[in-house]
């Protein structure tokens, strides 16, 4: 508010310091003029003081020359930064209402309480601090030393005081910060602290897990910490951990009892991923009646389960060109951990020598398909029967080897006179999973002997997995000697190489080599025996035979998921939060063409997928998903007619947020007291110790309150009479 203000002021021309010595001279003065006085005629002693004391004054006025000053001046408060908590403990409720409201009220006592100041009210989160919403609680973490670091950093005034309003579960600083690295979150300002609530809910909960990276197949130690708190009564807990899986209910990893001790509990447990690639793993503790929050009674984590070797269990009939060429290039790759079988003879041979007289084993094929297969991240089935000579009757495992691939492994089947329909394996559960029709009517054909050259696809130019290959020899193949009869893909299903001339019964070119998805895993048909051509012909000496391993490196890095032969790369742009819209960054390979398709699958639930779609548009692209519950979910994206991608995530209600829901004020006091502030506790707010505010002066006037002339006459006057007076009186 401006107001105009009138004072008296010594001449604008005086240097600082002269006032002060005219002042000083005529108070020197005045004293030693007492002394006289003291020594002279008692009738004479109060003329001569006044004279001389009004003589010294007039000599004072006569040097400083005071002038009137008026000007319109604003008193402009002090600046305070108000930083209110926006994470999602402050979503809790509090005697029916929630940390957030309780946080707003409090924000609106701390502007009654410094009517004077310019506050700014900012929100703090995740990052730099943001533009408060009121009744928001939505943020991941409460990051105040992000926040502190922002103002310290910016080019704006410096606050005079920041305010910081909390429930106190703050991420950083930890808990156990020292008074010094409380003190340098923001050197030389006082901060004070306003805590929401102090009252502590009844609650059981998962507060943590640790574990190290998760490797398939190997045992991974998890650490978890639960704990019970306000009042609820609780001395064990029952830890479950499960995954969840797209093929049926959650698979029971571990479970174990947690003995409560002073309101907190630890427990290890161990786990075993089968399966490489992001696993959600629910873990939930059973809490007792009175638990007011239920949604941090279970967590939903999501582990990149790495793989240590891929791990390949490769099968073929018999020893030809192209089983050796694969086997070679298998055992040739050190990534890969592989356990070959060539098919030399079946248990009805006659051999005519006792077993132990035998170099040749037979073929363990009841201990790989029903106790080992899950061991396996991929099985290759190449140029072999279901039923080699009816003996080692391979039929009755293959319901086991389509389970296994709904759970999450790779098939590929390799051709060969042995292969598909050749196989026998039309109409049985391995071929619902194929991503090609097999058709077993009688009289079907089931090989085409005329040589061919394979040719691409629209999509398999495109594809990632047959790039390494196209770099190599572009769009160059070999001649190879016929082909598996196959039918069309499956829907959802992709050719990539096709049959120059022959057709399906639809009237669509035959595919060569197919890719396709089932449940959780994936599987590979390729209707050729003649790959081997790609290393040794003409044409694969011009690439010294590099072209075979490009084109399986391809086929089982996109068996197993590896980024580089995805046709698209997608991830949350948050992690997301039960109840919110979540939003999803997809990113296509640059020439991709064809709308962008995203279909959502809750993890376990027999629900519909929710779908999701966008135009042709650029390479990278935003998809904003719908709400969704708590749990996992698997969301598979595609790109035009390409294979699709997918990508495992957790919704989770609270999160690490929700996971200890205790207020802590006391948190909030060490901070204000170590930064020299005020710590209040909900509704304490009163008043702000703030500095005083800053005055700022506009349209100021300086009148002389007499002229110089005047001010010199008067002193000389005075100083006359004072000399006269001095004399009468005996002084000199």
């Amino acid at each position: 508010m401006t107001q105009t203000v009138t004072r008296l002021a010594v001449a604008q021309d005086l240097p600082t310091w002269a006032p002060y010595v005219a002042i000083a001279l005529g108070v020197a003065s005045v004293a030693l003029l007492a002394l006289e006085v003291a020594r002279g005629e008692r009738g004479r002693r109060l003329l001569v003081a006044a004279t001389g004391s009004l003589a010294a004054a007039a000599l004072v006025l006569a040097v400083v020359r005071p002038v009137r000053v008026a000007a319109n001046e604003s008193a402009v408060g002090p600046r305070v930064v108000v930083l209110a908590d926006t994470s999602r403990s402050l979503a809790l409720t509090d005697d029916g209402a929630s940390r957030a409201v309780a946080r707003d009220r409090a924000i609106d006592a701390v502007r009654r309480a410094a009517p004077g100041a310019r506050l700014t009210v900012q929100g703090f989160g995740e990052g730099p601090p943001a533009t408060l919403a009121p009744g928001v609680a939505s943020a991941n973490r409460s990051d105040l030393r992000a926040a502190l670091s922002a103002l310290a950093e910016s080019a704006d005034e410096r606050p005079a005081a920041v305010v910081v309003v909390s429930d106190g579960r703050l991420d950083d600083p930890p808990e156990d910060a020292s008074i010094e690295a409380l003190r340098a979150l923001l050197p030389d300002a006082r901060i004070h602290t306003v805590a929401t609530t102090a009252r502590v809910p009844r609650d059981a909960s998962v507060r943590r897990v640790s574990a190290a990276g998760a490797v398939a197949h190997v045992p991974l130690p998890l650490t978890v910490e639960v704990g019970c708190a306000g009042g609820l009564a609780c001395s064990e807990l029952t830890v479950v951990a499960r995954e969840l899986r797209d093929d049926g209910p959650p698979a029971l990893l571990a479970s174990g009892v947690a003995k409560v001790r002073d309101g907190k509990a630890r427990l290890d447990l161990t786990v075993t991923f089968d399966r490489a690639g992001p696993r959600v793993l629910e873990l939930s503790i059973a809490a007792p009646d009175g638990d007011e929050i239920p949604e941090n009674d279970r967590r939903f984590l999501t582990f990149n389960v790495a793989r240590e070797r891929i791990r390949v269990l490769h099968v073929a009939g018999r020893p030809t060109n192209d089983v050796r060429a694969l086997r070679q290039w298998l055992k040739s790759d050190a990534s890969v951990d592989l356990v070959a079988f060539f098919i030399l003879r079946t248990p009805s041979d006659d051999t005519n020598a006792r077993n132990d007289e035998l170099a040749l084993i037979p073929f363990p094929v009841d201990e790989l398909f029903s106790e080992h297969l899950p061991s396996f991240d991929a099985v290759v089935l190449q140029d072999f029967d279901a039923e080699p000579s009816g003996s080692y009757n391979m039929a009755r495992h293959l319901p086991a080897l389509a389970k296994y691939v709904r759970a999450g492994g790779g098939v590929v089947m390799v051709g060969g006179p042995n292969s598909f329909v050749a196989g026998g394996y039309a109409d049985t559960p391995l071929a619902e999973v194929l991503p090609v029709l097999l058709d077993g009517a009688s009289g079907a054909t089931s090989a085409d002997t005329t040589r061919l050259v394979p040719r691409y696809t629209e999509t398999g130019r495109d594809a990632p997995l047959l790039a390494p290959l196209r770099k190599l020899l572009g769009d160059e193949l070999p001649e190879m000697p016929g082909a598996n009869v196959l039918g069309d893909v499956r829907p959802g299903s992709v050719t990539l190489l096709e049959h120059p001339t022959r057709t399906t019964r639809s009237g669509a070119k035959m595919p060569l080599l197919a890719v396709g998805e089932q449940g959780d895993g994936r599987t590979v048909a390729l209707g050729l025996d003649g790959a081997w051509l790609l290393q040794f012909s003409e044409l694969g000496a011009r690439t010294a035979g590099r072209g075979y391993g490009a084109l399986w490196d391809g086929l089982l890095g996109w068996l197993m998921r590896d980024p580089r032969f995805e046709p698209a790369h997608f991830q949350l742009a948050a992690a997301c939060v039960a109840g919110v819209p979540a939003v999803l960054r997809v990113h296509a390979p640059p020439g991709a063409k064809g709308a962008l398709v995203v279909d959502v699958t809750k993890l376990g639930a027999n629900e519909p997928p929710v779908r999701v779609a966008l135009p042709n548009g650029a390479s990278a692209r935003e998809l904003t998903l719908p709400r969704l519950g708590s749990g996992g979910y698997t969301a598979r994206a595609r790109v035009g007619n390409s294979p699709t991608t997918r990508l495992d995530f957790a919704c989770e209600a609270g999160g690490e947020e929700w996971a200890d829901s205790r207020p802590d004020p006391e948190r909030l006091r060490r901070l204000a007291e170590a930064t020299g502030g005020t710590f209040f506790g909900a509704g304490e707010v009163k008043s702000l110790p703030l500095p005083p505010p800053t005055v700022v002066a506009t349209e100021r006037h300086v009148t002389p309150v007499a002229p110089p002339w005047a001010w010199t006459l008067l002193a000389a006057a005075t100083l006359g009479i004072s000399w006269i007076t001095r004399r009468r009186s005996g002084l000199r």
